[in-house]
């Protein structure tokens, strides 16, 4: 084949630099947003804080969120943009500044802000470094703590370390004590003994918290019993169902054990409650996760009647062109150090642009999820209605794909509680009456049945179905149980209880 030049028309999309950006954008977290717009300050000198705006966030709120106020309309009206930051600001005058500055002096003297903080830094009562320990405590450490402050030799303490690494999180020991000694018996130069290994085990359970190094739940159990005054009420019951018939109150099987044990019922009972206040997970209150806090995105709330929307102003900083830098720029000039002042211009009014549109699209696709499951803000979950990503691209003119982004982590703050906005969707079922409920509606209408039930005799998954039949709610039985797993809710065997 020879080699030939064709020339052939034709049209291709291509994403430009700003949208792109834009997609980015909306589809990052309030927290990652965040992080964003300090990255776009640092990088960018045409961007900067409008602090004119900073400390009138109560008076401006109401203008910078849009407020949508929804009164029963089936259209959703136009959404107004929020006016472009200002891109002239006066500049900061030299000739205010003083020549001498106070250096000795007090900060209170020559510092007179408004910050957030200044008032509860001033209180007696607020510790500023409260939530400050990034190190997380773990079960290991705990124990080596208490291991450090007991006196023991040298192999002791090679034998005690070796079974606080073999716990897992739960406290449990993972391994057998032959596997330990054997670990450990060519690093000592003595040799170790099995009654040496047993004997340090003994230890490490005798340490906080009650019931830790357990090999199985008998012994975790049995372990924490042991740590209660010999005058303790039903204890010694309690003893006795732990050694012989922990089985049988795992199983249910309160017959047998009524039986077994020659109690009555209402004692029987009094000693499943106290071995039931045992922790048969000793090393998770040990183990610390951070707390992650979750800042709404959008905030619902009624007022006369009507349900308003609002963007959180407090996520969104407001920015604007730096005006010092701005006019540097020459518009004949085309050396180097001018093209990156108006490559820098053109990038921050991109970035402003992009935020400005995100706060738009936000406050769009929250007021339309509002207006479809306004009754489950007014009634709750088992009023919530069926409702998909297309369903909300459509009435709003956008791309499922751009709903899918704007709802994932992103949070909505209602009197029912902070909810992520993927919450509100959900698929349909069928109704005798030729209509649809969600799922949604059906795990409240499940969760409402098994908390009302009888602990004696508990439903079933075929009878919930059947008392969703009764209701026109056509679900199977395999339905109910995948929707009760999903809630945690344990099978109705496991629910059983004495009375």
């Amino acid at each position: 084949m020879k080699a030939s030049l064709q020339l052939k028309l034709g049209q291709s999309l291509t994403m430009t630099p700003q949208l792109q950006q834009a997609i980015r954008l909306l589809q990052l977290s309030s927290m990652e947003l965040e992080t964003e717009i300090q990255d776009a300050l640092d990088s960018n000198m045409m961007l900067e804080l409008d602090d004119d705006h900073s400390s009138q966030n109560n008076e401006d709120s109401a203008d910078n969120s849009s407020p949508t106020e929804l009164e029963g309309r089936d259209d959703l009206g136009e959404i107004s943009p929020e006016p472009h930051a200002s891109e002239t600001e006066t500049g900061l005058n030299q000739d205010n500044i003083p020549s001498d500055l106070p250096v000795d002096s007090v900060w209170e003297d020559i510092y007179d802000g408004n910050t957030s903080y200044s008032k509860p830094l001033a209180s007696s009562d607020y510790n500023g470094f409260e939530n400050q320990d990034t190190e997380d405590k773990s079960l290991a450490d705990h124990l080596l703590w208490q291991l450090n402050l007991t006196q023991t030799s040298e192999s002791d303490h090679a034998i005690a370390t070796a079974i606080i690494d073999a716990l897992d999180d739960d406290g449990y020991l993972t391994c057998t004590l032959e596997e330990i000694l054997a670990s450990i018996g060519d690093e000592q130069d003595e040799e170790i003994e099995m009654d040496e290994v047993e004997a340090v085990l003994r230890l490490v359970q005798s340490m906080e918290p009650a019931g830790v190094a357990a090999r199985d739940l008998q012994e975790c159990l049995s372990l924490q019993l042991a740590q209660f005054d010999a005058k303790t009420k039903w204890l010694s019951a309690a003893r006795e169902l732990v050694d012989s018939y922990l089985h049988l109150l795992g199983g249910h099987d309160y017959t047998r054990l009524l039986r077994q044990m020659k109690l009555s019922r209402e004692d029987l009972q009094e000693v499943v409650l106290f071995i039931q206040s045992l922790n048969p997970r000793p090393g998770n209150q040990i183990q610390e996760s951070r707390i992650e806090y979750i800042v709404p995105d959008v905030y619902v709330k009624k007022e006369k009647g009507a349900w308003k929307v609002e963007l959180n102003a407090e996520n969104m900083p407001r920015l604007r062109i730096n005006s010092g830098y701005a006019s540097m720029i020459k518009r004949a000039d085309s050396s180097d150090d001018n093209n990156s002042l108006k490559s820098h211009l053109q990038e921050a009014r991109w970035f402003i642009k992009s935020l400005q549109s995100r706060s738009e699209t936000l406050l769009r696709v929250a007021t339309a999820i509002v207006e479809r499951q306004r009754a489950f803000l007014d009634y709750g979950e088992e009023a919530m209605k069926p409702l998909v990503l297309h369903d909300i691209a459509e009435s709003l003119g956008l791309h499922e794909s751009t709903i899918s982004r704007v709802t994932t982590r992103k949070y909505m703050h209602t009197p029912c509680g902070i909810f992520e906005l993927k919450y509100f969707f959900s698929s349909h079922v069928g109704t005798d009456l030729g209509g649809t409920c969600s799922s949604t509606a059906i795990r409240a209408l499940i969760k409402k049945l098994v908390l009302a039930e009888k602990t004696e005799k508990p439903l079933s998954d075929s009878k919930i179905a059947k008392i969703l039949a009764d209701q026109g709610i056509n679900v199977a039985r395999r339905t109910v149980a995948k929707y009760r797993e999903a809630m945690h809710i344990p099978p109705s065997n496991e629910r059983k209880r004495l009375i």
